[in-house]
C-alpha cells in the first residue's frame, strides 16, 4: 500500500500538535501477539465537547486509556475546540506516526474519510457514526472502521421504565441534532413507552419526538447547556416529571432544571450519569449507556494482533455494547413487578424474539 502522505513541514506539525492540545503516552510494556506493541501507536480525534465532556468522548479517551495501560502501546490525543479543528487534528495525528486513527462522533466523518482516502497504509475508525460521502451516501472504506450502536435496544427499556415510574403521566425528550445517532435513542425511548401503555392499557403521554413522523424538539447544539436547560424547563412546565436529553454536555442543563424543580428526573445516555455528574445525581433515574470504550479498545485491539476489519462494530444489548444503568439512589422506589418487566424485555431483546427498530440504528441504513 501507499506511504501516507505528509501534508505539512515536520515543524509546522509539531506547532500544530501544540495548538491542538494533542498529549503522548509512550509506555513500551510487552504488548499482545501481533506487531510488537510498544511500537503501536493508537490515536484518538475529538468532536468539540472535549475530553471531560462527560459523554463520548469521554468514553472513547477511557476505552484509549486502557488499551494504553493493558497493551502497552503508544498513544496521542487531539482535543478539537470546534468544527474547523476536525481537519487539521486528524492530518496531525497522520503527521505524528499513528498507525491507527479514531475520529470520535458524528461530526468527524469528513474528516476521517478524507485521511483515511490519502492514507490507505493505516487504519482509522470512527465512533458512533456510519462513514458517509458528500452527499451523505453510506460508504465502505478498506481501512475504516465503523463503531456503531444499536442504542434504541437500550432507549426502549428506559421508555417503559420512566413510563412506569411517572406520576404525571407525561414524559420527554429532545435531542441535540436531528442526526441517526441521536434519533435512534428518541425513537427507543417512543416505543418502550408505546409498549408500556399497550401493556398496561395506559395513556402516557411522549413529549418532544414522534416517531410517526420523524419530528421533535431539538437545540441544534451539543455545548450550549442553557439551551438544554430552556428546552427541559418547558417540557417541566408542561407537566413532564422524567425528561432524557440526547444532546451530549448540553444534557447538563436539563439536569439543572430537573434539580431545581420538584420531583423532575432525569434519563442520562452514553454513560451512565450517576457517576458522570455527581453533581446531578439525585435527579437521574437511570441512563442509556452506550459502551464506547470498550468498542475503542476491540478495534485497538485488533489492530494490534493484525485483525483489523473494516466491518462494522456494532454494540448490542446481547453483546453488553448497549446497556440500562442501574437504578442508583431509585433502586428501592421502583416497583419489582417493573423491575421483573424489565428483564423480561431485556431477556427478549437479546435473544431476538423482541426486535426494537429505529431508521437510526447503522444496521438499517446498510
Amino acid at each position: 500500500m501507499k506511504a501516507s502522505k505528509i501534508t505539512a513541514l515536520m515543524g509546522a506539525a509539531a506547532m500544530l500538535l501544540s495548538a491542538c492540545g494533542g498529549s503522548s503516552s509512550s509506555d513500551s510494556a510487552a504488548g499482545a501477539s501481533g506487531e510488537k506493541a510498544s511500537d503501536f501507536k493508537a490515536c484518538l480525534v475529538s468532536d468539540a465537547g472535549g475530553w471531560d465532556d462527560h459523554s463520548f468522548n469521554e468514553s472513547a479517551k477511557i476505552g484509549l486509556d486502557k488499551a494504553v495501560k493493558e497493551y502497552g502501546i503508544q498513544s496521542n490525543t487531539a482535543e478539537s475546540k470546534s468544527d474547523a479543528d476536525f481537519g487539521p487534528n486528524t492530518q496531525s495525528m497522520v503527521d505524528d506516526g499513528c498507525k491507527l486513527i479514531i475520529g470520535v462522533g458524528f461530526n468527524l466523518n469528513a474528516a476521517t474519510v478524507s485521511a483515511a482516502k490519502a492514507n490507505t497504509d493505516l487504519q482509522f475508525a470512527l465512533v458512533d457514526s456510519v462513514f458517509t460521502d458528500t452527499s451523505n451516501k453510506q460508504i465502505t472504506l478498506d481501512n475504516a472502521r465503523p463503531l456503531v450502536f444499536a442504542t434504541q435496544e437500550a432507549a426502549y427499556l428506559a421508555g417503559y421504565a420512566a413510563a412506569g415510574f411517572t406520576k404525571t403521566g407525561k414524559v420527554a425528550t429532545f435531542g441535540g441534532m436531528q442526526i441517526p445517532s441521536v434519533w435512534i435513542f428518541m425513537d427507543g425511548f417512543a416505543d418502550g413507552v408505546d409498549a408500556y401503555n399497550k401493556a398496561k392499557g395506559t395513556n402516557v403521554q411522549l413529549l418532544g419526538w414522534d416517531k410517526a413522523t420523524q419530528k421533535g424538539a431539538f437545540v441544534n447544539t451539543f455545548d450550549d447547556q442553557q439551551k438544554g436547560k430552556t428546552q427541559a424547563q418547558q417540557f417541566i412546565d408542561q407537566g413532564a416529571d422524567i425528561i432524557m436529553p440526547v444532546a451530549g454536555p448540553v444534557g447538563a442543563g436539563a439536569a439543572q432544571a430537573a434539580q431545581a424543580a420538584h420531583d423532575v428526573y432525569i434519563v442520562g445516555v452514553d454513560s451512565d450519569w450517576y457517576t458522570a455528574y455527581p453533581d446531578y445525581k439525585s435527579v437521574v433515574f437511570t441512563s442509556v449507556m452506550k459502551e464506547i470504550g470498550a468498542s475503542v479498545q476491540d478495534t485497538i485491539k485488533a489492530d494490534i494482533d493484525g485483525k483489523f476489519s473494516n466491518e462494522q462494530y456494532v454494540g448490542t444489548l446481547q453483546n453488553g455494547g448497549v446497556s440500562l444503568a442501574p437504578f442508583h439512589d431509585f433502586d428501592s422506589k421502583v416497583p419489582q413487578e417493573l423491575k421483573d418487566e424489565l428483564q423480561k424485555l431485556t431477556d427478549q431483546i437479546k435473544s431476538g424474539d423482541l426486535k426494537v427498530t429505529s431508521t437510526g440504528d447503522p444496521r438499517s441504513t446498510k
